[in-house]
């Protein structure tokens, strides 16, 4: 079960690289319009922290521990700073963030997809025999 919840993840992963490598302006400016129009649309950082802390439980098994154990922390503070942050703190990181160039987001976009690649292959997915 535990296999098929990181697969998810990955996929999750994998969709927002794709969009984000061909489509980087359109998305963003999408995301800008739905934090103006519902700025509560950043109550989802728990499914950031839900994701982390599964993929920290997990990470025990999968080869590249370090790699998954990194990822799962990294993906708890964002959570935790999106939620729990002052919004003297947070509004200045949200508005950098969906401020940035285009190429900033394919750069993200090809990142979350070797991340994909990387659990699907340590999940043994793809890549072994």
């Amino acid at each position: 079960m535990t296999n098929y919840v990181l697969a998810a993840l990955a996929g999750i992963w994998l969709a927002d690289g794709i969009i984000l490598l061909l489509a980087p302006h359109y998305i963003i400016t999408q995301v800008r319009e739905l934090l103006q129009q519902s700025p509560t649309l950043l109550r989802w950082e728990l499914l950031s922290i839900i994701g982390g802390l599964v993929l920290l439980y997990a990470a025990q098994e999968l080869p590249h521990q370090w790699l998954w154990m990194m990822t799962a922390g990294s993906m708890i503070a964002k959570g935790a700073f999106l939620s729990m942050g002052s919004p003297s703190w947070r509004d200045p990181v949200i508005v950098w963030c969906v401020g940035r160039e285009d190429i900033d987001y394919r750069f993200w976009g090809l990142g979350l997809c070797a991340l994909a690649a990387l659990l699907f292959h340590a999940l043994g997915w793809i890549g072994r025999n």
